[in-house]
């Protein structure tokens, strides 16, 4: 699949953009210190034509993603990518300012980049990487990122450095725990409109649903959507529920929490405005993460979140399983899948001469058929000790885990389940 990937360039032909007063704004930032300056920032006529050149990466061209491409332009950034699967529909009207009603049913990539200006090549990845002999971040490599998100009238941003500052995953305690309702409260007594549809998705479709007993919901599927919204409604008849609609239960289903413009808004300018920080060392950079929240008021603070010294993505620190003797391969396999969010995680170690080992690999068919058996066998069969080093590669993850066994006997188990009595 070929991904749309557009590039946006000011008209060089346009009196506007070249009419002296059109960057002034820019300038009296760039030309001259102010009090929140960085100590670092030396007031410069060359500082926007460096922006010109500078290229930027926006992924993602909804809601907050057009409301950027916007502001980094007006700000004199001209090489900016935009990166988006996703096309166009009806919904995306309201607050997606970039799209018209024509545009519906295609890229959001290419109609927001041919709205801002025209179109660009391939698009270039630069990977992190660490020096070898010191084990430190190799500063040549970091790609600031800036990350922004929204979800109704509340949003955030925060400034990630690749290796120095707290990565996403040093926060992922901070995202609220997804919505799930009890099965009783489905089966037998619901409430909301939402208790409907979920007893569809979660119980009636496995055995009634006229796809396909092995097929999956698509929440892009109109037909999909069509039936569970029909059998919801039946459903709250039966319980007296009002509330059902096609798009409500769409909502449900893709867990669509409804956007609000003001708030994209909001988020994407101060995104941006980190974006020209950085650019420029104009004045000094958010520390380092954003709140904002305005139903009730507007409350907004910011924090410095940081770095977890054992985080799975950004520490060089090896994580640690704790595991019985007797517990299997298998068992390694969950506990990995489970804390760590993978979805097919290969597992290789190295043997007593170093040379590596596949424990469980499933890129090709061959190997899978090669290794499944290992998921039986106990970590004693396998000849795993304590203090073994696994590698494990998933396709969540840019560079392989170093994770540690920590194999404790049969005895000294029970021993400690008797003394915790």
């Amino acid at each position: 699949m070929t991904v749309p990937t557009v590039e946006t360039r000011s008209a060089n032909n346009c009196n506007e953009t070249n009419s002296p007063k059109r960057w002034s704004h820019i300038r009296r930032v760039l030309e001259r210190p102010g009090p929140f300056s960085d100590p670092a920032f030396e007031p410069s006529t060359e500082i926007l034509p460096f922006l010109e050149s500078m290229k930027i990466l926006i992924i993602g061209a909804g809601g907050l993603g057009c409301e950027l491409l916007k502001d980094l332009a007006l700000m004199g950034f001209r090489q900016i990518s935009i990166i988006d699967m996703d096309t166009i529909d009806l919904a995306n009207l309201n607050r997606q300012f970039l799209f018209k009603f024509k545009d519906i049913g295609k890229p959001k990539a290419e109609v927001a980049a041919k709205f801002i200006m025209n179109r660009i090549p391939a698009c270039k990845v630069t990977l992190l990487t660490y020096d070898d002999e010191t084990n430190q971040v190799d500063p040549s490599t970091i790609i600031p990122l800036v990350d922004g998100g929204t979800e109704g009238f509340k949003g955030n941003a925060r400034v990630i450095y690749p290796g120095i500052t707290a990565c996403i995953e040093c926060n992922l305690d901070l995202f609220p725990p997804q919505v799930a309702y009890p099965m009783c409260t489905l089966a037998n007594q619901p409430r909301l409109p939402e208790h409907c549809v979920e007893w569809v998705t979660v119980l009636h479709w496995k055995e009634h649903n006229p796809f396909g007993k092995d097929v999956r919901i698509d929440g892009d599927s109109v037909q999909h959507i069509q039936w569970i919204y029909e059998r919801a409604l039946e459903r709250a008849k039966t319980y007296k529920i009002t509330g059902i609609t096609f798009r409500f239960t769409q909502g449900v289903v893709k867990r669509i929490i409804p956007a609000v413009a003001s708030t994209n808004a909001i988020v994407a300018s101060i995104s941006a405005t980190e974006v020209f920080k950085l650019a420029t060392r104009s004045v000094i950079l958010m520390n380092n993460y954003t709140i904002f929240n305005d139903i009730e008021g507007i409350y907004t603070y910011t924090f410095e979140a940081e770095k977890k010294s054992n985080c799975p993505v950004c520490s060089t620190i090896p994580q640690k399983i704790e595991l019985n003797e007797t517990s299997k391969l298998q068992e390694v396999l969950d506990t990995l899948i489970e804390r760590y969010n993978l979805i097919s995680p290969g597992i290789t170690t190295a043997d007593n001469e170093g040379q590596n080992r596949t424990l469980y690999m499933i890129s090709t068919q061959q190997f899978e058929e090669i290794t499944k058996p290992n998921l039986n066998k106990t970590l004693q069969e396998l000849n795993l000790t304590d203090g073994t080093e696994l590698t494990v590669v998933d396709k969540t993850r840019a560079n392989p885990m170093r994770i540690f066994l920590h194999i404790t006997s049969s005895m000294e188990t029970t021993s400690k389940d008797l003394i915790y009595t």
